[in-house]
């Protein structure tokens, strides 16, 4: 977007450029309406508590791969887990860094790897999605702290607080890149995709698929079913198999 400056501090809008990315959510009309435009990667949050179904994960991970967007799987409030279990089979990331997403464990309360996360936020413009309860609010105060309590300032001096479940706010990071903390983005819609953008969001399913007898093979019990053998074998995590097909049982039915 470009705009002019005018008088008293205010501008106008004079052309809108193309977005290069735009994540989407369901409307009330079975269509789409854009919620964030121009992000490079959505930073999927989960924490110990409270549990996130591991579908809710990989919906995000099969959106960021469908919008072209770059992804990182961000465990908070890493001081709630046992040291012992970090990096363990229990570990909440220890899948997806197996199947080599970036992943990355901090803890806002303590600031145990806020610094590492800085540096992957760095030059890149970012959201925040998850379930609620995860400390996603957390994290942007204790990464722009400064922005933030403008933010909070501000609501004091109107008198109306800031609704979380409908502001979008833009936050610049001081340690370097874009923040954007939008609700609507929580709930992206993958109903409208098509089949082959479900199977490039699992890439460990999609290398398998052209091994499975059948061309349209749906990996449910099909004989000569590449994807069905290596979930036998222990080489396909069996939630991440539930994920894609359910999503692929939802398209076309928005929800």
């Amino acid at each position: 977007m470009l705009w002019a400056p005018g008088d008293g501090g205010t501008g106008v809008v004079v052309a809108v450029e193309p977005r290069r990315s735009v994540l989407a959510r369901p409307d009330a009309r079975w269509g789409t309406r854009a919620v964030v435009a121009n992000l490079d990667q959505l930073v999927v949050v989960i924490a110990p508590r409270p549990h996130c179904p591991a579908e809710q994960i990989d919906r995000y991970l099969v959106a960021a791969s469908a919008h072209g967007l770059g992804a990182l799987v961000l465990l908070n409030k890493l001081d709630l887990l046992d040291p012992a279990g970090r990096g363990a089979a229990g570990d909440p990331i220890a899948l997806y860094h197996r199947l080599g997403y970036p992943v990355c464990a901090v803890s806002a309360r303590t600031g145990e790897g806020m610094a590492a996360l800085a540096a992957r936020l760095r030059a890149r413009s970012s959201a925040l999605v998850g379930p609620s309860g995860v400390g996603k609010s957390s994290l942007i105060r204790a990464l722009a702290p400064a922005a933030t309590a403008a933010v909070g300032e501000l609501s004091d001096v109107t008198g109306h607080g800031r609704h979380t479940t409908s502001a979008s706010t833009l936050f610049h990071l001081p340690t370097g890149g874009d923040l954007v903390d939008s609700p609507g983005a929580r709930d992206v819609g993958l109903w409208h995709l098509p089949r082959p953008a479900v199977a490039a969001g699992f890439p460990e399913i999609a290398a398998l698929a052209p091994e499975c007898r059948f061309r349209d093979c749906g990996h449910g019990g099909e004989p000569g079913c590449a994807v069905q053998a290596a979930l036998a074998a222990g080489d396909i995590d069996p939630g991440r198999l539930a994920s894609y097909r359910a999503i692929l049982e939802g398209l076309g039915r928005p929800t």
